[in-house]
């Protein structure tokens, strides 16, 4: 199976309908060199431009999911099209008469059909940005693809071990990580993707943006990593789209030679006590 996780510069200056539609073609550049494509996290924004959030949220189906989604059929490629700030329909008790926002990934099947939707769980900001912006999501997601099953995730997801033993125990082999990481923790998004790779035996395909968001440098660096901890591919700072082959069937072989998984006691049951 081949991946390219296409690692996009958000900078200032350019437009998000400009960048929707450039990304659109580097999307549709991979046809016939890639399966499985993977944009990053908040890729029309920047993930840490909190301000343009409400300004820029669009519905589930919007123009990103128009334009991705074309995309995806154009190109013939499963399609990971990274998130976007989600407005979710109003409630009649809204006092503002407009719906949440979200932080939502959209995935895509190679005939454009939308194959699933996740809404970030753990969001990032403490008590400002994303923390108070947006709404929490509470759903786990996987999808099947002819040759594997991902679990979706996204950015500060990866610090939150249980979310992705939560989505191993869902099926998941491959696990699909967009991101807007800073700079100042590159350090923590290597090593927490390759601690996600190793503890779930499984691979972790983790796609970063490059440029710099309202001020903060991004990490770049997209990784793909084995079941084992090695990393297969990285990419450098800029923007650049990061193609590997891996070999998903490497998931089950991995768990038969090497069954921690099957090890398991804490969050499978309580462990009984002595009197």
């Amino acid at each position: 199976m081949r991946a390219s996780l296409i690692q996009i510069a958000v900078e200032e200056g350019e437009s998000v309908e400009s960048r929707r539609l450039r990304v659109a073609g580097l999307v549709r550049a991979q046809a016939g060199a890639a399966d499985l494509v993977v944009l990053p996290e908040l890729w029309t924004t920047g993930a840490f431009a909190y301000e343009e959030f409400a300004d820029e949220a669009e519905p589930l189906d919007g123009p990103t999911y128009e334009a991705m989604a074309k995309a995806a059929s154009d190109a013939g490629v499963w399609l990971h099209a990274g998130s976007i700030p989600e407005r979710a329909p109003s409630d009649s008790g809204s006092p503002t008469g407009e719906g949440p926002l979200y932080n939502t990934s959209l995935v895509f099947s190679p005939s454009g059909e939308l194959a699933a939707a996740y809404r970030k769980i753990h969001r990032f900001g403490f008590d400002k940005g994303e923390a108070v912006l947006m709404g929490a999501g509470e759903e786990l997601v996987t999808v099947r693809l002819p040759e594997t099953t991902v679990g979706v995730a996204t950015c500060y997801d990866l610090r939150f071990p249980e979310l992705f033993r939560a989505l191993v125990d869902a099926g998941a082999e491959t696990l699909v990580i967009p991101a807007g990481w800073p700079e100042r923790r590159r350090a923590h998004w290597t090593l927490l993707a390759r601690a996600r790779a190793v503890e779930n035996q499984a691979f972790v395909l983790a796609c970063g943006t490059a440029g710099t968001h309202a001020g903060v440098p991004q990490a770049g660096h997209s990784i793909v990593v084995d079941p084992w901890g090695e990393v297969l591919a990285e990419a450098g700072s800029g923007e650049e789209v990061l193609t590997v082959d891996f070999d998903p069937s490497r998931v089950a072989t991995t768990r038969e030679q090497f069954p921690a998984l099957k090890d398991r006691v804490l969050g499978l049951r309580t462990p009984g006590r002595r009197s």
